[in-house]
């Protein structure tokens, strides 16, 4: 195979506009797992021709090896709408069905591709269809992506298989609010809705309130989302776990629901905790945008987790950051959830003379100007 990849890389160098070529190139490198040249190659092919269904197949298709299922969905739907006589199309989207486990959705789809082109007709899909196979957590790409060859997923396989070792650190957090320079707005409202209530345990518990829940907190990036997050846990002495995207979404179905689980109950059973996720727009996603995509499976779980319908969330506080707040799912805004929502909006002058200070303490500066650096 790779000397098949290098022929074909020799043959477009010498006929690098060559389409018929480029789409073969691309779909080489899918079965070897080179998805960026894979994807450049597709990408090359839509600046000579804005109208290719292959290349723009092809991209869906990378799209979806790389894990961006959504938009792997809604390409192929496009393909669909824009030609229903896109065979290939119907056939990519039935498989990302049987990947979700709407068995129903993906007999459809597939009944509409192989009536189209009898040739793509494949007795595993059916079966998969039939029996549900590709919906346990186990279930590897090949059931949910077409001509990529059984050998690739083994390979693949040995290192996702082991789905989420890579499970966040639990951290106790350096600093306080005294490391945050301005945001005192911001600190005052962190205070009236997190510390405060922790430090009054018995007095919120007598009004039948729980420790815990949500607080999102929006603005534009790099205005101190994180450091402010870290900062409140150190506040309270409570345990700081930050996770990220690449330690939840995963390749597989079910992995990222399963890896979500585990970051929760991570922070339960080091409660106090605050369970840190950035850029959460990506998790919890608006599901309208998703009708038909595994992450809607994901989103749910991230709901379920959050009401503490799968453990107690007594003592873990979950706090999402974002800079598009309007991105989110409308049902992560209720009660329980992130119904607390605090702008950390850029610094201001006093702010940045703050900072400053705090960047030059115990620093072996002389005649520092802090208010000069701030204007």
């Amino acid at each position: 195979m790779t000397s098949r990849l290098d022929s074909l890389r020799e043959a477009l160098a010498v006929s690098p506009q060559n389409i018929p070529l480029l789409l073969l190139f691309g779909q080489a490198c899918l079965d070897e797992l080179s998805f960026e040249e894979g994807r450049a190659a597709f990408d090359r092919i839509l600046q000579l021709d804005p109208t290719n269904s292959e290349a723009k197949l092809g991209i869906a298709r990378v799209l979806y090896l790389n894990g961006n299922t959504s938009e792997a969905v809604v390409r192929a739907e496009a393909l669909t709408k824009a030609n229903p006589g896109f065979a290939e199309a119907w056939m990519l989207l039935s498989r990302l069905a049987v990947a979700e486990g709407d068995r129903d959705l993906a007999a459809q789809y597939y009944q509409k591709a192989v009536k189209l082109s009898p040739s793509l007709s494949d007795s595993a899909i059916e079966q998969n269809i039939q029996n549900g196979t590709a919906t346990t957590a186990a279930a590897p790409l090949v059931n949910a992506v077409p001509d990529v060859g059984s050998e690739t997923w083994e390979f693949v396989g040995a290192f996702e298989s082991e789905s989420n070792n890579n499970l966040p650190d639990v951290q106790e957090p350096e600093v306080s609010f005294a490391n945050v320079g301005g945001l005192e707005d911001v600190k005052e409202e962190i205070r009236m809705k997190i510390i405060y209530p922790l430090q009054n345990r018995a007095l919120f518990k007598a009004y039948g309130k729980k420790l815990g829940g949500g607080v999102l907190l929006y603005g534009p990036p790099g205005c101190g989302k994180t450091l402010i997050s870290k900062a409140t846990a150190g506040e309270i002495q409570a345990n700081f776990i930050s996770v990220g995207i690449h330690q939840i979404l995963d390749l597989y179905v079910g992995n990222s629901e399963k890896n979500l689980h585990q970051a929760f109950q991570l922070a339960r059973e080091n409660a106090p905790a605050i369970l840190f996720f950035d850029e959460v727009d990506a998790l919890a996603a608006d599901r309208k945008d998703f009708r038909e995509s595994a992450i809607r499976t994901m989103i749910n779980q991230f709901l379920a987790e959050m009401d503490g319908n799968i453990g107690s969330n007594e003592g873990v506080l979950i706090l999402g950051a974002t800079n598009a707040p309007w991105h989110l799912d409308p049902a992560f805004r209720r009660p329980g959830r992130f119904d607390r929502i605090i702008f950390v909006p850029p610094p201001d002058e006093p702010a940045r003379e703050a900072i400053v200070q705090i960047l030059a303490h115990n620093k072996p500066l002389k005649r520092l100007d802090a208010k000069a650096l701030a204007k």
